[in-house]
């Protein structure tokens, strides 16, 4: 199964989704940041990111755009996790390199159809 890592400023959310991609299958990164996420990213090279946008520093849309753009880690699809769940959110998301959108509370089956749409299964 794949390497996914959630990053998460929240210890709750981040071991929910844990619990949901492990449930699943999958073998999971953390990280607590944007910037902790990027470093990550660079060295471990996961599957796909699971990112959180409202984040202290850095926030998930600066991360995914970052993670976008760099030529290290381009091909890593990133999946939003957000409480924001206005259109405008999903499409800023989007724009800024995101492959798919999730608003909070995450449901499970919907984490994993999305995390399998970008990871080509």
């Amino acid at each position: 199964m794949a390497r996914v890592m959630v990053v998460d400023d929240s210890p709750t959310d981040k071991e929910y989704l844990k619990q949901i991609l492990t449930r699943a299958g999958h073998s999971v990164l953390e990280a607590a940041s944007g910037q902790d996420a990027i470093e990550m990213a660079r060295l471990q090279k996961p599957d796909c990111v699971v990112m959180d946008v409202v984040m202290p520093g850095m926030n998930g849309f600066q991360a995914t755009r970052m993670l976008s753009r760099d030529p290290v880690t381009t091909a890593i699809p990133v999946i939003v996790v957000s409480s924001k769940n206005q259109e405008t959110d999903r499409v800023w998301a989007l724009r800024q390199g995101a492959r798919e959108y999730i608003v909070k509370p995450v449901k499970e089956a919907e984490l994993i159809g999305k995390l399998q749409s970008v990871l080509g299964g």
